[in-house]
């Protein structure tokens, strides 16, 4: 009896040993696996509050778990928040990674100072100079009993005949001419009001003064040319009977031309009086022309929107002809003493009515960048005149500012078309 009672003791106490040691197994696993819940709960937690779930189709919409679109139902996105850890950092910011910047081809400059120069390329014709341009006209109506000028293009001299005119009215005023002269010192008035007729018909003191002296009419008279140059119109033949009024002949002096450059609403800030210019023609290759602009038209083509600029320019040798075409060059020169701001044409987006730059701000420890809307001024060749809203030193982007302006947009910040 004795012997089985010790063995039943020793059984309950290894017993009592297996169970102790069971749970104290049992406790360290499971206080392990509810500490690492709880931290992995913690966490996601965590994740969460940090999240914000956005639509890549509406980026306006915000929320703080993930879900469906209240708009148009596709999955929510997780938005990235900015990591720069500045406490000064502006909501509107748009951050980019190192990386994204490389994709991008993101590249941008300071902004600067300088001379704003452009040179104006147009295109003109050359034209006569409406200052040398006469029109002969029949004073008095006559038959053309000779004609001097035989075809059109014939050049003439200041005083040369053109053609002689037999006039029965003409003869009528020189007999009243004649018969006042008998009267000149009882009645002057008549006298002048008879020489004065005959100086309305065109004729010269001279002519005048010879019918006095010869004492009787001149049947015939010549049509003398006012300026010397080229007849560009005839407008009669021999024989032919003219009227008062008719138009004769037309006489251009093309030693001095006029070039008519069109000039866009764009070049015209650029263009003043006195501005030198250069151009060529087509008919004589390798030869340039020099002349000043004297005169730009107040005035726009309501059709063709543009202005005509004219430029003086000598023809001695006759070389240059109406209606060339011309290629030129105006040479505007700086802005004045001023510096202008001046910025590429790849760092601006248009919107139709706004001006829009993409701004770096400086002291970040990854790219970030801030939508700026600007007054630009006149073109200046590859750059912008800026009028408002930049400073010289300011860093902008001047590469890849379409695919910043993307990512505004899919952060539902300020960009191009969020305005």
């Amino acid at each position: 009896m004795k012997t089985k009672i010790n063995i039943n003791k020793k059984s309950v106490r290894n017993y009592a040993l297996v169970l102790i040691a069971g749970l104290l197994s049992g406790w360290l696993l499971f206080y392990d696996s509810a500490e690492t819940k709880e931290a992995v709960h913690d966490h996601s937690e965590q994740a969460e509050k940090a999240t914000v779930w956005t639509c890549s189709m509406h980026p306006q919409i915000k929320m703080e778990k993930p879900g469906k679109c209240p708009i148009c139902n596709m999955d929510l996105i997780p938005l990235e928040t900015s990591s720069q850890g500045d406490e000064a950092v502006n909501p509107d910011e748009i951050t980019m990674s190192e990386s994204a910047v490389k994709l991008a081809e993101i590249q941008t400059m300071s902004v600067r100072r300088d001379y704003s120069n452009k040179d104006v390329y147009l295109l003109g014709k050359v034209k006569p100079d409406e200052r040398n341009i006469a029109e002969l006209t029949a004073r008095f109506g006559g038959r053309i009993e000779k004609l001097f000028v035989n075809f059109t293009g014939q050049n003439v001299k200041k005083g040369e005949k053109l053609a002689t005119i037999y006039s029965p009215d003409l003869v009528t005023a020189q007999k009243e001419l004649l018969e006042s002269m008998e009267y000149k010192e009882s009645h002057p008035s008549f006298y002048r009001a008879a020489r004065n007729k005959l100086k309305l018909w065109d004729l010269t003191d001279t002519q005048i003064n010879e019918i006095e002296e010869g004492g009787e009419p001149q049947t015939y008279f010549d049509v003398l040319s006012p300026i010397s140059g080229t007849v560009t119109m005839r407008h009669v033949a021999m024989g032919d009977y003219t009227k008062e009024g008719n138009a004769l002949f037309q006489v251009v002096d093309l030693t001095h031309l006029w070039v008519m450059f069109e000039a866009y609403e764009s070049d015209l800030p650029w263009l003043k009086k006195g501005d030198k210019a250069e151009f060529t023609v087509q008919s004589l290759p390798g030869e340039t022309f020099n002349g000043k602009v004297t005169y730009i038209d107040p005035f726009l083509d309501s059709k063709t929107r543009i202005a005509y600029v004219r430029v003086e320019v000598n023809n001695p040798k006759l070389a240059l002809k109406p209606e060339m075409f011309a290629n030129g060059i105006i040479h505007p020169g700086t802005s004045g003493n001023q510096k202008d701001l001046l910025i590429p044409k790849t760092s601006v987006l248009w919107t139709g009515k706004r001006a829009v730059v993409y701004v770096k701000v400086p002291g970040r420890e990854h790219a970030s960048f801030l939508y700026r809307e600007i007054v630009l001024g006149p073109e200046a060749g590859d750059l912008y005149v800026v009028k408002e809203g930049l400073s010289e030193g300011e860093e902008i982007a001047v590469n890849g500012v379409f695919k910043i302006d993307a990512a505004a947009q899919l952060e539902g910040k300020p960009s191009m078309m969020n305005h």
